[in-house]
């Protein structure tokens, strides 16, 4: 945040460091909720709001994001949720596709930045309830089936509002189009962020986490994180906060997110790659090339792919949150319900070498990765040339050496620079060739 000094007559702009939550302990059942968060390993992403209804305006990329980037005017905008009507929504269906997947828990868009809530929020009627044909509360619905199979929700909520008035000064993005007055309080803007945030941790049961998105629209805004953080965590103190601004986590948060990228690596353009904290990890990831349903958007990544992806998240010690984005009449995409149900069956087979692991002793690397459970260390073979895989300074004392598929042994040798592990081309597996190491 920036603050204004005057001295003299002159202005000096002093930009101060976000406090966030200082002297934050998480309490014990924040901690042992860590503890199922890196053993859960697998979540299903939902981003769905009435921007599906445009389905993307045939353009990559944009879905979520179609009031900014058609500079689609508040005033018409507000039409849109009177053709959101997904009668075909059935949470029976979501969350038992999900659990056939393999997935943990879900996260879902309670509020993206177009502002609109997809719940009975009772300090605004920018909702699903009073202002869709639906009128129901389909975060209600969800959470419901959720407890009824056991599957933990988390709620995504963006700080950013491209239709708040009190949401001001604007940031980089929502600005001139909107027809918003260029006036605003933003301690109003904040007081109503957090009577939202009550709502869906008050009427809701346990959630599992809140999942923040929005801060890099303006860093020098005052978001006063420590007033928003201590409310959570009294609120619901096993609850766990995540943030995805893209740097460090704060403190008061417990989790720490990649967008789109493993741990370390920046490809999009806006992951620090040296700021990986000790706290429990996650990235996330698309099945096409978009969060919210486009009709446009083919890109469909294969099974293979996306197994490949979450193994090596795995292997630097972090989640998967696989990102769905539903249709405009309550639907799944059958394309994305095919991919889930691949990688469902080769979790059923090879879960163990996944949940409830910690990033293995090697990192990531091309030929593959590797993930640890106690004294057994499962190294995943996904692309690899040679006959033989090394591990590079893994010297500890090794009992065994097998394929997890029949337990069948492979020749090792150990020197002073590692191990050297012997994996013929014919009993190679199509996506993953897994062999397990058993440590004395």
């Amino acid at each position: 945040m920036k603050k204004l000094i005057v001295v003299f007559g002159f202005v000096f702009i002093l930009h101060l460091p976000i406090l966030a939550q200082p002297g934050y302990q998480p309490s014990k059942e924040n901690l042992e909720n860590r503890e199922w968060f890196q053993d859960a390993k697998f979540g299903m992403f939902l981003h769905w709001g009435v921007y599906c209804v445009m389905a993307g305006g045939g353009d990559f990329g944009i879905a979520e994001w179609i009031m900014n980037s058609k500079e689609i005017p508040i005033q018409a905008y507000e039409n849109l949720p009177l053709y959101f009507n997904p009668v075909s929504f059935n949470p029976v269906e979501w969350v038992s596709i999900a659990k056939e997947a393999g997935i943990k828990y879900i996260t879902i868009t309670s509020k993206h930045h177009d502002g609109f809530a997809m719940y009975d929020s009772e300090v605004s009627d920018w909702n699903i309830v009073e202002r869709t044909p639906y009128g129901k509360d389909v975060m209600k619905l969800l959470k419901d089936e959720c407890d009824r199979q056991g599957i933990k929700l988390f709620f995504y909520y963006s700080q950013l509002d491209w239709h708040h008035p009190d949401y001001f000064p604007r940031g980089r993005t929502g600005q001139g189009y909107t027809g918003r007055e260029e006036s605003g309080d933003w301690n109003s803007y904040i007081d109503y962020m957090n009577t939202q945030l009550t709502e869906l941790l008050t009427n809701y049961g346990d959630i599992g986490g809140i999942w923040f998105d929005g801060m890099w629209d303006q860093w020098d805004a005052d978001w006063k994180l420590d007033e928003t953080y201590s409310l959570i965590h009294k609120l619901q103190p096993g609850t766990l906060i995540g943030s995805n601004h893209h740097k460090a986590p704060f403190p008061g948060e417990d989790f720490q997110m990649f967008e789109r990228d493993l741990p370390g690596e920046n490809s999009m353009g806006f992951n620090q790659t040296s700021s990986i904290s000790d706290l429990p990890l996650e990235m996330c990831e698309t099945m096409n090339g978009s969060w919210g349903y486009n009709l446009k958007d083919r890109r469909f990544k294969s099974s293979r792919y996306i197994i490949h992806t979450m193994v090596k998240a795995a292997g630097y010690g972090a989640n998967f949150l696989l990102n769905n984005g539903p249709l405009p009449n309550g639907k799944l995409q059958s394309e994305n319900i095919d991919t889930l149900r691949v990688i469902g069956k080769w979790l059923n087979t090879y879960g163990e070498s996944y949940y409830g692991t910690r990033k293995g002793p090697v990192s990531p690397r091309e030929w593959g990765a590797t993930t640890q459970k106690g004294k057994k260390v499962y190294v995943h073979i996904l692309n690899l040339k040679d006959e033989a895989v090394y591990l590079p300074e893994f010297k500890e004392k090794i009992a065994s050496v097998t394929l997890i598929d029949d337990g069948a042994k492979l020749k090792y040798s150990q020197d002073n620079f590692g191990t050297l592990i012997s994996v013929p081309y014919d009993i190679r597996k199509e996506i993953d060739t897994i062999v397990v190491v058993d440590l004395k």
